[in-house]
């Protein structure tokens, strides 16, 4: 059975819950291997006769599926108070969460790196990056500065004083000195996260071993990415991007699976393009078609509120993403939120200066200053929430995911057509064939 990697094309936000869940029936373990709460899933699910909508945010979305194991690998970075309060709000809505596994190497976000985070996205003023504010970059750059705090040290008591007390030598500094706030103190860091220690005990584990050994007894691992491919720190549009790497190959050291057993990567493409926070983004409307995209399609963050920045659908950003992850599989959602326009616009390369770009421009300052060169391709009317085969759909939807098909390079295999978890059509085979 498979090692599946599932990714997100643009710059996140498109849908990865939903692919994940499609997915989550047929497989043994979903991963998550990158970010942390800074990012979110709605997923949508039929429950006792009713839709049942779960935002998710630190935990994978295989958590909704009762009969898989869900993995937080070492490559994620853990708000415990997020943590357990999202595990909280699960169980109280019948959710059974027992079966969830964390990485005993995974770092721990710890109060003062929450702080540093918002007081230095303030002092950074019009050059700020757009963070969320929760801490995810500091608490990353203190991994990389091998000065961070994982879940092993909250069962050594010892190492983890000495961890807090070495972190706050230098950062209270700073706070105090650079942003005129008052510092942490190490008792408090330490208790705070001691309190977690007993509770989150029966879910450490060592994740990477428990994923290797389930793939040599033929079970099938899917690997979910946090954020996209254009919020990746070394392949994103740098440096409004998030602190992780969130391309395919993340999966591989984000939970310690060698990439030689990864199977097939899937990438969700949002039929459109959004982006939340600061950074270039070649196709935004700042008219009234980028509002009727914002409010059709609901476009506020899972995990922020806040509202997403839209524009037209750029398959120069979906060739990148078939490059970069190696994409085997596409899954286009939000399609139905095109329902209703005259024409659809679509990017199939860049004008930058005057000099037609068809691949992603090698510098930053050419993708800030290039200029969408657009294909525009005949809408539909007809309501497709029904669809269910790829035949269903209008002439002109077809022809829209068969012209975007071509541009991007890699097939389209499921295309979503309405926020429900059965409002998918699945063209080709996505779900692992059961072994035997």
């Amino acid at each position: 059975m498979p090692a599946i990697v599932l990714v997100g094309a643009q710059w996140g936000d498109e849908g990865k819950g939903k692919a994940t869940d499609l997915l989550g029936s047929s497989v043994d373990y979903v991963v998550k291997f990158n970010g942390g709460n800074n990012a979110g899933h709605t997923v949508v699910i039929e429950k006792d006769g009713k839709r049942e909508k779960y935002a998710l945010h630190l935990l994978p979305s295989g958590i909704l599926s009762p009969n898989c194991v869900p993995v937080i690998g070492n490559g994620v970075v853990i708000d415990l108070s997020v943590l357990f309060e999202e595990l909280d709000g699960l169980e109280a809505r019948g959710v059974d969460t027992s079966k969830l596994l964390v990485s005993a190497n995974a770092h721990v976000i710890p109060s003062y790196n929450r702080t540093i985070d918002k007081v230095t996205e303030r002092f950074l003023g019009k050059r700020r990056i757009g963070t969320t504010g929760r801490g995810i970059g500091p608490t990353y750059a203190d991994k990389m500065n091998r000065v961070g705090i994982r879940i092993q040290d909250l069962y050594d008591e010892g190492i983890l004083r000495q961890k807090v007390e070495a972190a706050l030598e230098l950062k209270n500094q700073l706070l105090a000195k650079i942003y005129n706030t008052r510092g942490a103190e190490v008792d408090e860091v330490v208790e705070e996260l001691l309190s977690y220690a007993a509770r989150l005990a029966p879910m450490v584990a060592d994740t990477s071993l428990v994923l290797s050994q389930a793939l040599d007894r033929g079970e099938t691992v899917l690997f979910e990415a946090g954020q996209a491919t254009l919020l990746d720190v070394d392949h994103g549009t740098y440096p409004y991007v998030t602190s992780s790497n969130a391309v395919s190959a993340g999966a591989c050291t984000g939970s310690g699976v060698p990439p030689t057993r990864i199977d097939s990567v899937i990438a969700i493409l949002k039929a459109y393009t959004t982006r939340v926070g600061e950074g270039p983004f070649p196709t935004e409307l700042h008219d009234d078609k980028g509002e009727f995209l914002r409010k059709t399609g609901a476009e506020y963050g899972t995990t922020t509120g806040r509202p997403r920045r839209c524009g037209w659908m750029d398959t120069v950003v979906g060739r990148y993403a078939t490059r970069i992850n190696g994409v085997t599989d596409f899954v286009i959602t939000k399609l139905d939120v095109l329902t209703g326009l005259d024409k659809v616009p679509v990017c199939v390369a860049y004008d930058v200066g005057g000099v037609r770009h068809d691949e992603m421009p090698v510098n930053q300052t050419d993708f800030h200053h290039a200029t969408p060169i657009y294909e525009e391709l005949d809408g539909w009317w007809e309501d497709i929430t029904d669809c269910r085969t790829f035949e269903d759909l209008p002439a002109n939807a077809q022809a829209y995911v068969l012209r975007v098909e071509e541009l991007i390079g890699a097939r389209v295999s499921a295309i979503g057509v309405g926020p429900g978890r059965d409002e998918i059509i699945e063209r080709f085979p996505l779900k692992p064939a059961v072994a035997g």
